[in-house]
C-alpha cells in the first residue's frame, strides 16, 4: 500500500435484489478496512440492468446496511466529490472512454452475429477447445468497419494481446499470475450500447480513485480484464483482495437451497445487529487465534487484510444462534426491551413488560422468540405442550391444583413472601416431592414446564391470573390442545 495513496474503498451491490450475506460480509470488510485506515468507505450502485432494477431493492439495500451499523462516507443519499454513484448517471464517461478504445485500436468494432458465435462454440465443444472468440473482426481494416456500422449492428471487443503475462497482487493470496492467452477478445460495450461490468467497473474505480478493491473470490477472474482496461488508459492500478466464499452446511458455495441467505430474513426474524456484524466478520476473518466475540470497533482497531484465510468460511448456523444469545444476555434490559417491543402486542404496561423480559433474557436468542416463548405471559390463549399435557394428565393434578390455588389465595402478599421456601413448605405438607408439584402448576400456569423460576411466573401473571389458571386447567387436555383461561 502507497504511503502517500489515501485509502479509499468501495462496495458496488446492485438493485436487483436484497442484500444477500455474502455481499454483507464485503461491505464490512471494505468498512472495517476504511475505517482502520482512517480512509473512505464509498457505496456505487450498479444499476445498468434497467430491467431488473428497482427502488425497492435499493431501499432494502441500503436499510440492511444500515441495520448492519454500516455508514458510507460518499454515495446514494450522502453525495460526494466523486460521484455521480450510480452508473446508469455515468454514462458519458462511458462513451468517452469506448471512443478513445476505437480510436487507439484497443477496442475493435465485432459484427459476429449469434449465429456465428452459437456455431463456433458447438464447434469448440465438438473439438473439446476451451470456448473462446475466434476473433472473426479484428483484423477489419479501419475503413472497412467503419462502413458496415453504418448499417450493420456491433458490439467492442477489447484486443488482447497474446503472450503477455497479467500479475495481480493480491493482499490475500499472493501474487497470481494470469496469462493473457487464457484471455479471450471480450465484450466490452453490448450491441445496444451498454458496457459491460468489467469495462464500468474499471472506469469507474480509476474515476473515484479506488485504492483497493476488496472482493469475492468469485471475481478473481475478472481483474485481468480489468487492468487491461487500466493499463489501455494509463490509469493507476487499484490493489486487489479476493475474500474467500462463503460456504454452506453441505460445503458448498452458500445458496438459497441451504438456508436464508438475505440480510432482510435475519433482521425480520430478530437476530441482534451486533451478533450479526460479529458472524460476518468471523467469516474468513479473525482479529486473533482466541477471541470468538468482538464490537465493530474491536473490529476496526484489529482489521488487517493479512488476517483474511485464503479457505472457503463455513456458515455455522449455530455458532450464529450462540452469538445472538450471548449479545441478548449481556445487554443492557432498558436496550433489549426497545429492541423487542416490536414483536410483542401493543398496550402492554412498560414496569411489567421490562419484568417479563428480564425474564427471559437468559433464555431467548432472537428478538422474534419471546412473543412464542412467553405467551402464557402476553395472552390468555396458548399451547399446552406434550409434557406439560402429561403433567396435568396426572390423577392428582386436578386435587393438588386447587389445594394449592387456596394456600396461594390466603396469602397476604402475592408471590409470597420467601417463595423457595414457601413452595417447599406445602410441598412437604402434602407428602410430595418437589417435581411432582411444580410440574404440574407449570403446566397450568404456562402450557409448558420449562421458563423462568415459578416466583417469577406468579409475579407476572398476578393472583387473579394464578388462581384462575390453577383452577380451571384442564386435566385431560391432548398434547397439541389450545386452552383457554377464562
Amino acid at each position: 500500500m502507497s504511503p502517500d495513496r489515501p485509502v479509499r474503498v468501495r462496495f458496488a451491490p446492485s438493485p436487483t435484489g436484497l442484500l444477500h450475506v455474502g455481499g454483507a460480509r464485503t461491505a464490512l470488510f471494505n468498512w472495517a478496512f476504511a475505517r482502520h485506515h482512517d480512509g473512505a468507505f464509498l457505496l456505487r450502485i450498479e444499476d445498468t440492468d434497467r430491467e431488473r432494477n428497482t427502488q425497492q431493492s435499493l431501499d432494502s439495500i441500503l436499510a440492511s446496511l444500515r441495520w448492519l451499523g454500516l455508514d458510507w462516507d460518499e454515495g446514494p443519499e450522502i453525495g460526494g466529490d466523486f460521484g455521480p454513484y450510480f452508473q446508469s448517471e455515468r454514462a458519458e464517461g462511458y462513451v468517452t472512454a469506448a471512443t478513445r478504445g476505437l480510436e487507439e485500436g484497443w477496442l475493435y468494432r465485432c459484427f459476429c452475429s449469434k449465429e456465428i458465435l452459437a456455431q463456433d462454440r458447438e464447434e469448440q465443444q465438438a473439438a473439446k477447445e476451451s470456448l473462446h472468440y475466434r476473433q472473426h473482426c479484428r483484423s477489419l481494416k479501419t475503413e472497412e468497419s467503419l462502413a458496415r456500422s453504418q448499417d450493420e449492428a456491433f458490439s467492442l471487443r477489447f484486443a488482447v494481446s497474446p503472450g503477455e503475462s497479467i500479475s495481480v497482487c493480491d493482499h490475500i493470496r499472493g501474487e497470481v499470475v494470469f496469462s493473457s492467452d487464457e484471455v479471450e477478445d471480450w465484450i466490452a460495450v453490448r450491441t445496444d450500447g451498454s458496457p459491460t461490468y468489467n469495462f464500468v467497473c474499471a472506469l469507474d474505480d480509476a474515476a473515484m480513485e479506488i485504492s483497493h478493491v476488496i472482493r469475492g473470490e468469485e471475481h478473481l477472474v475478472n481483474t485481468p480484464k480489468q487492468l487491461l482496461v487500466c493499463r489501455a488508459l494509463g490509469f493507476p492500478e487499484p490493489d486487489f483482495a479476493h475474500v474467500p466464499l462463503i460456504l454452506g452446511q453441505d460445503g458448498k458455495k452458500l445458496s438459497k437451497r441451504t438456508g436464508d441467505t438475505a440480510l432482510e430474513d435475519y433482521q425480520s426474524s430478530g437476530h441482534p445487529p451486533e451478533a450479526m456484524l460479529n458472524f460476518l466478520g468471523l467469516l474468513g476473518f479473525s482479529i486473533d487465534d482466541h477471541t470468538t466475540v468482538f464490537s465493530a470497533e474491536e473490529m476496526v482497531a484489529a482489521f488487517d487484510l493479512k488476517r483474511i484465510n485464503r479457505s472457503g468460511a463455513l456458515f455455522d448456523t449455530d455458532k450464529l444462534a450462540w452469538l445472538c444469545a450471548e449479545s441478548i444476555r449481556t445487554m443492557d434490559v432498558d436496550d433489549l426491551l426497545d429492541r423487542v417491543r416490536p414483536w410483542l402486542p401493543d398496550g402492554q404496561d412498560g414496569d411489567w413488560l421490562q419484568s417479563l423480559v428480564a425474564a427471559y433474557q437468559e433464555r431467548i436468542g432472537l428478538y422474534g422468540d419471546l412473543p412464542t416463548w412467553a405467551a402464557w405471559a402476553l395472552k390468555e390463549d396458548w399451547e399446552t405442550d406434550a409434557k406439560a399435557a402429561k403433567a396435568l394428565a396426572d390423577s392428582q393434578a386436578e386435587e393438588l391444583l386447587a389445594t394449592i390455588a387456596d394456600r396461594l389465595d390466603g396469602e397476604e402478599s402475592f408471590p409470597p413472601a420467601e417463595f423457595p421456601e414457601w413452595i417447599k413448605a406445602q410441598a412437604e405438607s402434602m407428602d410430595l416431592g418437589m417435581g411432582k408439584l411444580m410440574k404440574p402448576m407449570r403446566a397450568a400456569l404456562c402450557g409448558t414446564l420449562g421458563g423462568p423460576p415459578m416466583e417469577e411466573i406468579l409475579a407476572l401473571l398476578g393472583r387473579e391470573r394464578c388462581l384462575t389458571r390453577l383452577r380451571v386447567a384442564k386435566i385431560s387436555a391432548p398434547p397439541d390442545a389450545r386452552r383457554t383461561a377464562e
